[in-house]
């Protein structure tokens, strides 16, 4: 049995999509993937430009199992660059082959090849498995940071500049 780590292919698009849909589902939102083939192709592979957002796959025996979607970041504070792990999820049936572990390690070493400073993501509070399998690696919980979001409506208002933001 083979796990190989890959940069992700346009012929990938469909399993990340539903690598996403089963994260989606995972993490309680099943209706919440708006996003289509066609977003990943032109944020993964634009026709022209350079990719805004970047994918690992992990595959074993050939078939896609897992993936890594991931973007730049910056720090003002290392004056360097990092990764953003958007998204990191492989297949229930074929956990416990290394999977997890090996797009982790793969996006490390990225970040050390390139002289990159953080590797960073969010997990669910109540996803206690992914806890303890990321602290397991060494990652450590920044919880004096509160996650905030414009988003819908709230988005809409402020970034048309037709009013006021709501307030809380």
């Amino acid at each position: 049995m083979t796990l190989v780590i890959r940069d992700a292919l346009p012929a990938d698009v469909p399993d990340i999509l539903r690598l996403v849909q089963a994260l989606a589902d995972y993490e309680r939102e099943p209706d919440a993937v708006e996003a289509t083939a066609d977003d990943f192709a032109r944020a993964l592979f634009p026709a022209e430009g350079t990719p805004t957002t970047h994918a690992l796959v992990a595959e074993h025996d050939g078939a896609v199992i897992g993936l890594a979607l991931w973007y730049v970041t910056f720090s003002t504070w290392t004056g360097r660059n990092g990764i953003w792990l958007e998204d990191l999820f492989v297949d229930p049936a074929h956990r416990g082959v290394g999977g997890g572990k090996a797009l982790l390690t793969r996006l490390a070493e990225i970040c050390v090849e390139r002289d990159w400073r953080r590797l960073e993501w969010c997990v669910l509070t109540w996803n206690e498995p992914s806890i303890a399998f990321y602290r397991s690696l060494g990652s450590v919980p920044k919880s004096e940071w509160e996650t905030h979001r414009l988003d819908g409506e709230a988005l809409l208002r402020l970034g048309s500049g037709t009013g006021e933001p709501a307030r809380p």
